[in-house]
């Protein structure tokens, strides 16, 4: 048997129990990729991640939810962030994350304690008729525009007011029916507060029916609302139960996702071999 080191970090959060539960298994080389869904699956969290050195500063990064590989995710990508740097000890100002499916990608931890990750924007694509979905969320949106990357297509779904997104009660078995790998409803802040937009998001294709909080949307959400209003910066919520809060830029090609993390757990796992 071998035991490996695990953390569980709430991630886009500044307090336990709020924010988005990610697992970090830290590792000398990835196991099977059947043994990282098994522990994925056990862990039965949104995501588990997997993060092995690569060099000063770089590590090889994959992540699992407890169903398939994902091409991204950020909020775990957050968590290893805040694993290396606040509990084993990464000093470098910058950490370096080689993927598989997105390239290399950077976390920088501010002075003020949040991590900055640079994500590559996701194209848009077609228009889809909002009657598509509108059964399957309950509630027919404004508008559909779908953001793709090869393997990962996501259906941004519109609506007029964040009380619209919070009450919508969807219907996953047909959510899964659909085409994309993931469906995000949003809408702009309301008055009362100071958020540019808020989100949630659907991926029961992905063994995820609502994920609390994804950072990986936010390379569909910030391009579109930057396209709508005419501005780059914003302060966004996913309006989850746990609920969760970001800062999001566009600079160019890349979208720049900001947020706080916090440790919950560490421990170790047993496996095979």
């Amino acid at each position: 048997m071998t035991t490996l080191p695990l953390y569980q970090v709430d991630a886009f959060a500044n307090r336990l129990f709020s924010g988005n539960p990610a697992a970090v298994v830290s590792l000398d080389a990835f196991p099977s990729d059947e043994t990282m869904l098994a522990i994925a699956a056990e862990n039965n969290l949104s995501e588990t991640a997997y993060v092995v050195p690569a060099g000063e500063a770089r590590w090889e990064l994959r992540w699992f939810t407890p169903a398939i590989e994902v091409p991204l995710c950020g909020h775990a990508t957050l968590a290893t962030a805040f694993v290396l740097s606040d509990v084993l000890g990464e000093t470098a100002e910058t950490l370096t994350f080689v993927t598989r499916r997105s390239g290399e990608l950077t976390v920088t931890r501010g002075a003020d304690g949040w991590f900055d990750m640079r994500f590559p924007v996701r194209p848009r694509g077609s228009a889809v008729s909002p009657d598509t979905v509108a059964r399957a969320l309950g509630k027919q949106p404004v508008e559909i525009v779908e953001f793709a990357v090869p393997g990962d297509t996501s259906w941004l779904a519109v609506f007029e007011s964040r009380a619209e997104v919070e009450a919508l009660r969807p219907d996953f078995r047909a959510l899964a029916a659909l085409p994309p790998l993931n469906v995000v409803a949003t809408a702009p802040g309301d008055a009362a507060s100071s958020l540019d937009f808020v989100s949630r998001m659907f991926a029961p294709k992905a063994g995820i029916e609502e994920d609390p909080v994804t950072g990986s949307a936010h390379c569909s959400l910030v391009p579109y609302w930057a396209e709508r209003v005419g501005k780059k910066t914003f302060v966004a919520k996913q309006v989850s139960k746990r609920g969760g809060d970001l800062r999001c830029r566009l600079d160019g090609e890349t979208v720049v996702v900001s947020g706080e993390a916090v440790l919950y757990m560490k421990g170790e796992i047993t496996i095979p071999g």
